[in-house]
């Protein structure tokens, strides 16, 4: 019994270490990588939406280099003769370079595509103007590489009118992208740092609210630490969180059934060293007088033989309480088997037959045709059987009848086997009957026979099936003409009676 509460002792504080720690753990985790991951999402997209608004102000600014361009076309020349002349100066471009970091590259093509200022070597534009645009002008945006750098483009067709006629000229402005790019970053890096830092004060906030949710768990296990071997009082859950009362009711249930258990191995010690002193103490004076010859040797190992029978009987009584108290603190934990209380009985009353000879009694005994099937072990109904058919032999007069009926009943929610073992003996006076159920109770307390064991494992055995135990008076003319011990216990299928 120590040794349970020292390994539950031991399992409650290692498991309040494991969950301090893992818990934490755990919550980290399960908190702070998702949101890890979703603020890391998230700076992506920032990053994107960054560039995307990044690009849309530099692209308006790559436009307005453009139209500046544009205005300063001219036709010059009329008729065949007719052709483009740029007059914009490359040094008239720098009011619209953001910084001396980034380049801006142009280049202007006539009605027919040919050259007409700019950088020679820009490669033309080869595409097609957008369905949709958001600006009031034919422009077109495109990513392209020139001297080895990658650039944005801006395309603006240009109408140019003379006094002949108008045309459409091209026109081509391209800017490097280190300010772009250097923007984005800036961005993102400002994003992240503001994230990380988000995640660090969530972190702490984590940690704390953890430590202080633990905070109970960890008073638990200082608690049972401190306690001493034999206590086994309930652990308070007054001031318990809401998620920590399942594992104290738990935990108060399971101290329970071991006090419980440890009162029963208490008791049995008790009971057992009171009640087998007697009969060793008779033994020790009748072997000392028969070392002395005052009997007969013959009648002195008689005497020793009926003292040796009475201690064999109580000492497996005492055995088969014990057994039955076992059973009953197992309750549903253990697996049960299914018996034939039918089969059990009928082997019973042939052990018992030279018993009921010996006191010739008027012996009936009613048993079902079909099984009846209980959940429980054999060893359990035989002791219940015995012990009944045995405490009926001790109080039935010699001659009297004696009644045994197993049958099955069906009323109620809970069909039941039920087995009634009829004596005519003096029945059981109202003032004992409380404690008729108690170890060494009698029913009769002038009777020196029996050790008051008998109904005290019957009752033991069958409140650990579920079932219960009975024991009426026969007065049918308001005299009492014997008892009636009824055990019932529930079937495992409905059966006929």
């Amino acid at each position: 019994m120590m040794r349970s509460l020292d390994r539950l002792r031991h399992a409650l504080a290692r498991w309040r270490m494991r969950s301090s720690s893992s818990l934490r753990a755990q919550l980290l985790w399960g908190i702070l990588l998702p949101v890890f991951l979703v603020l890391l999402v998230n700076a992506a997209v920032l990053y994107h939406q960054a560039l995307a608004a990044a690009n849309t102000a530099y692209d308006r600014t790559l436009l307005a280099s453009a139209k500046a361009i544009g205005e300063q076309l001219q036709v010059i020349a009329d008729g065949d003769q007719a052709r483009l002349h740029a007059a914009l100066l490359y040094s008239s471009l720098e009011a619209f370079e953001a910084d001396n970091r980034s380049r801006l590259f142009y280049r202007v093509s006539g009605f027919d595509g040919e050259m007409v200022s700019g950088f020679p070597d820009f490669p033309p534009w080869r595409g097609q103007l957008p369905t949709e645009s958001t600006y009031a002008a034919l422009v077109d945006f495109y990513d392209d590489h020139y001297q080895g750098a990658p650039v944005r483009v801006a395309v603006l067709l240009q109408p140019v009118a003379s006094a002949t006629g108008m045309g459409m000229a091209t026109v081509q402005v391209a800017e490097t992208l280190e300010l772009r790019e250097r923007l984005a970053r800036q961005l993102l890096v400002d994003t992240i740092w503001r994230q990380l830092a988000l995640l660090g004060v969530m972190a702490g906030l984590v940690i704390g609210v953890v430590q202080r949710a633990t905070r109970p768990v960890r008073a638990l296990g200082v608690a049972l630490a401190v306690r001493s071997e034999s206590d086994l009082s309930p652990l308070p859950t007054a001031q318990a969180p809401q998620e920590l009362l399942a594992l104290l009711e738990a935990t108060n249930q399971h101290m329970a059934r071991l006090s419980h258990l440890l009162a029963h191995q208490k008791r049995f010690v008790r009971d057992t060293s009171h009640q087998l002193r007697t009969p060793l103490a008779v033994l020790k004076t009748q072997v000392q007088s028969a070392r002395r010859g005052d009997v007969p040797p013959l009648q002195a190992l008689a005497e020793i033989e009926h003292t040796v029978d009475d201690a064999t009987i109580l000492a497996n009584q005492m055995l088969a309480l014990a057994k039955a108290e076992q059973l009953q603190t197992q309750g549903a934990h253990t697996e049960v088997p299914i018996t034939d209380w039918t089969d059990v009985v009928r082997h019973v009353a042939l052990d018992i037959a030279p018993l009921i000879a010996d006191r010739h009694l008027d012996f009936e005994l009613h048993l079902p045709e079909h099984a009846v099937h209980v959940h429980a072990h054999e060893w359990a109904l035989r002791e219940l059987a015995r012990n009944l058919l045995h405490n009926a032999l001790r109080h039935s007069p010699i001659g009297a009848a004696l009644r045994v009926h197993l049958s099955c009943k069906h009323t109620g929610e809970q069909p039941s086997a039920v087995l009634t073992v009829s004596d005519h003996g003096m029945g059981i006076p109202e003032h004992l009957r409380p404690h008729l159920f108690q170890p060494f109770a009698k029913g009769n307390p002038d009777d020196g026979q029996g050790s008051g064991l008998g109904l005290a494992i019957c009752h033991g055995i069958v409140l650990a099936l579920g079932g219960g135990l009975t024991l009426e008076n026969r007065a049918p003319l308001g005299c009492v003409q014997g008892l009636d011990a009824i055990a019932e216990l529930p079937l495992v299928c409905s059966n006929a009676s």
